[in-house]
């Protein structure tokens, strides 16, 4: 199987008080094509910094990343502006959605960036909506929805454009057990449907051993990927 993402020797530092604070150090991994991944670790091991990094909203200090094949590091800042609309789909802790802008065209919002014609676009956002169970509420704005409701908004924008790699940050962190496991069974759903390849920083370890694997971050660095449960992905095996 392909690898949808490869990391090669990645270190990442900052800055403070005159002094490098060294976050990653020599981080190694792959992540096939559809695979379903989780990030594990302790707060302050710099598990949303490799996520940043992987999703190109940040650059490392040095190592190197291909996404889909290409050395990230080699675009020039359009070209990453660009590959990172298209390829890449984003959902975080905090939903960061425009209040102005009702559910519709909040999840409109990656293609209107491209100039795709606006019909079209309303189109495939109201589908998507659909998939992640909104189509009743197109029309409100975000303070017109439920926390569960706004995350799946979010989950919609950042698969609007069928991106072939999901990066998600603690995307149901703020939510109640109840509406987080409606998420989790969602991503579930739309890995199976999609087939996009899907990596996940978070906390909870029963997420994490339903997916493929399970990175642990400790100290800089990212153990190999455990084997976790999958019991999602055979259920859907046996299904299909």
């Amino acid at each position: 199987m392909t690898d949808m993402v490869q990391v090669f020797d990645l270190h990442k530092s900052y800055w403070l008080a005159g002094r490098p604070i060294e976050v990653l150090r020599g981080v190694a991994f792959s992540v096939a094509e559809r695979e379903m991944v989780a990030i594990l670790g302790p707060s302050g091991a710099g598990k949303s910094t490799l996520l940043h990094l992987l999703g190109t909203l940040d650059a490392p200090s040095s190592g190197r990343i291909e996404i889909a094949g290409q050395d990230v590091g080699r675009f020039t800042p359009d070209q990453l502006a660009s590959f990172r609309n298209s390829t890449i789909g984003f959902v975080f802790q905090f939903h960061h959605l425009l209040p102005e802008f009702t559910a519709l065209e909040n999840t409109m919002m990656p293609a209107l960036v491209q100039r795709q014609p606006r019909s079209r676009v309303r189109s495939m956002a109201a589908e998507i909506l659909e998939r992640v169970g909104l189509a009743h509420r197109f029309h409100h704005r975000p303070v017109e929805l439920s926390g569960g409701e706004q995350q799946r908004v979010a989950l919609a924008r950042a698969l609007l454009l069928r991106p072939p790699l999901l990066l998600a940050d603690e995307p149901t962190g703020n939510l109640d057990e109840e509406t987080a496991e409606g998420i989790h069974q969602l991503l579930f759903e739309l890995n199976r449907q999609l087939g996009m390849t899907t990596v996940v920083v978070t906390h909870n370890r029963s997420l994490a051993a339903r997916m493929n694997r399970m990175f642990v971050l400790q100290d800089g660095r990212v153990e190999d990927g455990t084997r976790a449960g999958g019991a999602e992905r055979r259920q859907e095996g046996q299904e299909e």
